[in-house]
């Protein structure tokens, strides 16, 4: 179809009689979540089997020898070299196109010689993109501002100090590195201690962060940078560092969604600096989906750029199933019609200002459930993906599967989707699963509310593991593995 797409009802029938094979390649489905619902053709090709053959739309091929997995990268890459992943591509015919949350070089070569358009910016670009520094750099640019920051390589304790110094920084600084999760490479730094906890990842990196520490509240938002305008997704809030969640302090955990999570000014202000920092990525050379995370500062209400992260990521599929995407079209679909050559010329204006009203935004919240002990064992039992139900005593019940996160009927009930499945090593940092719920997680001073706990108690008195007993070296990951999310 190559009509010229001017309003959403042209962007939904596009995709709804779209006839070129569409997939999204990655360790789980869980950042695409239900676009299937919204895109024909539209098929996930996984490693993991989250819903144990039931899921009509995932295609996970078998089991075949391959060497350790170090990153999402280098599981699509054997995804994209496996004879069932070749030939169900070959199968289903048409004019492919591979999506992904994660991708390199060689994972580009790899779709090209199966025939496929890869719909996102290149990989170089993207990680030219992804680094914290470069992050700054665009978005000053852009008028977009970090939290007071410092740019240069660190050789020890004391020169961090007199760059602190020479910068108006203070002597409590937070320290990231240029690439990797905020929970394994953002440090906080008040003293020569914390530095030399630290200190290998901080001296040996070319450049680093260096920032003054404020008392902030984290935030995230994501976007689309299309040749007609950027659109802006709602802002929702983060949870970080829950340690009924994660062993990593700083460690991200989940998001909410809900009218009233932020004033009208920081929502305002946030949509504003997203606008703008779209704009600046489309004359760097970069279009389509992208995140920003942002700091606000408690106690002055200052809204700072946090953090880039040039695709789609963990908070995707609460974007894309806010009351917006419902009412309009998710912003997924915006960037595939981005990539897709189709013309188009949308009033994004318009569509931002119609996002932006409360009615629009709905009560949600997910959470993801990693493993929190300081062991290695194998899994015995783990609860399936599906629908639960809590009792009015807190108690967690499997109720049904489903694979569809709008099956839930009240607060409660949750979806839970799992990652870790019997078999599976079970270790710290290791993803167990996503809890979708209705309403919110967290209290108003952002800390875990009882309904949360609950919940995370009881998806994991699911789970049962026994030790790992062997005599020759089993290539069970490694504590604080690589993230699949």
């Amino acid at each position: 179809m190559t009509t010229k797409v001017q309003s959403i009802a042209d962007l939904l029938l596009m995709f709804h009689r779209n006839e070129r094979p569409i997939y999204f390649i990655s360790a789980t489905n869980f950042n695409l979540l239900g676009m299937d619902r919204w895109v024909n053709r539209f098929r996930y090709i996984n490693y993991i089997d989250c819903f144990d053959g039931r899921h009509p739309n995932v295609f996970v091929p078998t089991e075949s020898p391959h060497e350790e997995f170090q990153s999402i990268e280098d599981i699509n890459n054997y995804l994209l070299q496996h004879k069932e992943v070749i030939d169900l591509i070959e199968r289903r015919g048409g004019k492919p196109v591979a999506t992904f949350l994660m991708f390199d070089e060689k994972t580009e070569a790899l779709a090209k010689e199966l025939g496929m358009e890869v719909w996102f910016p290149p990989a170089k670009l993207r990680t030219r993109c992804d680094n914290k520094m470069e992050t700054v750099r665009i978005g000053n640019k852009a008028g977009v501002f970090s939290v007071p920051n410092a740019l240069e390589k660190v050789e020890s304790f004391e020169h961090l100090m007199q760059i602190a110094e020479r910068n108006g920084l203070g002597r409590d600084l937070v320290v990231q590195s240029a690439f990797g999760d905020s929970g394994h490479t953002t440090f906080f730094i008040a003293g020569e201690d914390d530095f030399n906890k630290h200190k290998d990842e901080i001296v040996n990196d070319p450049e680093v962060k260096i920032m003054k520490r404020i008392n902030c509240r984290g935030a995230t938002l994501e976007a689309c940078a299309t040749h007609s305008g950027t659109l802006v997704g709602p802002l929702l809030t983060e949870v970080v560092g829950a340690k009924e969640l994660t062993p990593y302090k700083g460690g991200w955990s989940g998001n909410e969604v809900f009218p009233g999570a932020f004033s009208e000014e920081v929502r305002a202000k946030a949509r504003d600096m997203a606008e703008r920092f779209g704009n600046q990525l489309l004359s760097e050379g970069y279009r389509g989906y992208f995140d920003l995370d942002f700091l606000i500062d408690q106690d002055n209400g200052e809204v700072y750029l946090g953090e880039l992260n040039p695709r789609i990521c963990g908070a995707s599929p609460m974007t894309n199933h806010a009351a917006f995407a419902y009412a309009d079209a998710p912003l997924f679909l915006f960037h595939l019609l981005e990539f897709s050559g189709v013309p188009f010329d949308l009033n994004v204006r318009e569509i931002n200002e119609r996002w932006a009203q409360p009615h629009f935004i709905d009560s949600w919240s997910q959470v993801v459930l990693k493993c929190t002990d300081d062991k290695v064992d194998q899994v015995t039992h783990a609860p399936g993906t599906g629908i639960y139900r809590m009792g009015e005593d807190g108690s967690v019940a499997y109720q049904r599967f489903d694979y569809d996160r709008r099956a839930i009927d009240s607060e409660r009930e949750a979806f839970f989707l799992r990652i870790t499945g019997p078999g599976d090593y079970r270790y710290e940092g290791a993803d167990l699963g996503i809890l979708i719920t209705r309403g919110r997680s967290m209290d108003d001073n952002f800390k875990l509310n009882i309904r949360a706990r609950d919940w995370i108690r009881g998806i994991k008195n699911y789970y049962a593991g026994k030790p790992i007993v062997t005599t020759q070296h089993e290539a069970a990951p490694a504590p604080g593995s690589f993230k699949i999310l």
